[in-house]
């Protein structure tokens, strides 16, 4: 159950940003492991590859990309929240992944690495939390941070997808719309479909992007159960202090047992894009060879 200090926080980390903290971030990834992972598959990461994962929060993405690039390859990866660059560093200490690993804590608009460092740049569940301004910053230093040919990967949620039954199946619609009116965090779940276009406007080419539908059926699993439970419940707060229309007290208590995610029929979905672009020519010449 949730504590009262993390109930009016959202579990957040040092940053203050709701929903970053391990204890809610690592149930929603393996509540939704299968779909992350073919996200990443779908990138194109090679072995031998530098790669940095920027936002990485607690690395629970290490793993894999270490995978990928081998044990010839080397992986960067970066987080606002020094505690959680900590946590990715001591999930990847005994990892059978020999891929050499460098973690720090640090800013995605300010990336403490040289032009053309990586062959790939992996950012995921991180731009969510940025405004319009920073967003469009963030990304200049993604396409700054990889060399010519290399390829930056983002992956967010599409807010737009998401709906839970049994429930007014427009309660998180109407959720959204009357939070978007404002900017703020409700309205950049909303932008993830515009991604092409911010990437395009940040110089990548051959930009190619899908949405991924990820869905969860009756008896959801703990994981599951545990990220939107108190996703549902955090949501419903600012719902009924905001005044938004719906009934939305069955989600107040994430544990009730009598609470729709629980039901025999209960069903829950969010929608993540994941945009994916190629940086262009150094028009200085630098080399576009990887490694």
């Amino acid at each position: 159950m949730l504590t009262p200090d993390h109930a009016s926080w959202g579990y957040t980390t040092s940053t203050g940003l709701a929903f970053t903290h391990e204890e809610i971030v690592d149930p929603h990834f393996d509540a939704c492991a299968a779909y992350y992972r073919d996200a990443l598959d779908s990138v194109g990461v090679r072995p031998g590859w530098h790669v940095l994962d920027a936002g990485c929060g607690s690395g629970a993405f290490l793993p894999r990309i270490a995978e990928l690039v081998g044990a010839e390859g080397r992986i960067s990866a970066l987080d606002l929240a020094g505690e959680s660059a900590e946590l990715a560093a001591e999930r990847m200490r005994d990892h059978p992944a020999r891929a050499r690993l460098e973690v720090r804590q640090g800013s995605v608009l300010d990336l403490p690495y040289a032009d053309g460092t990586f062959d790939a740049v992996w950012c995921a569940n991180t731009t969510q939390y940025l405004d319009d301004w920073e967003l469009t910053r963030a990304l200049a230093e993604l396409r700054r941070v990889t060399r010519p040919g290399g390829l930056v990967a983002v992956k967010d949620v599409d807010g737009s997808l998401s709906t839970v039954r049994p429930a007014d199946p427009f309660l998180i619609t109407d959720f959204f719309r009357a939070s978007a009116e404002s900017p703020g965090y409700a309205r950049q779940l909303l932008r993830g479909r515009d991604l092409y276009r911010r990437l395009r406007a940040a110089g990548l080419t051959s930009v190619r992007q899908r949405t991924i539908l990820m869905e969860h059926h009756a008896p959801l699993t703990p994981s599951a159960l545990r990220f939107y439970g108190n996703a549902c419940a955090r949501f419903a707060r600012q719902a009924m202090s905001e005044g938004i229309p719906g009934n939305w007290a069955p989600f107040l208590d994430p544990d009730d047992p009598a609470g729709p995610l629980r039901d025999p029929d209960g069903y829950i979905s969010e929608g993540n894009v994941i945009a994916i672009g190629t940086a262009p020519p150094d028009p200085r010449g630098a080399k576009s060879s990887p490694g």
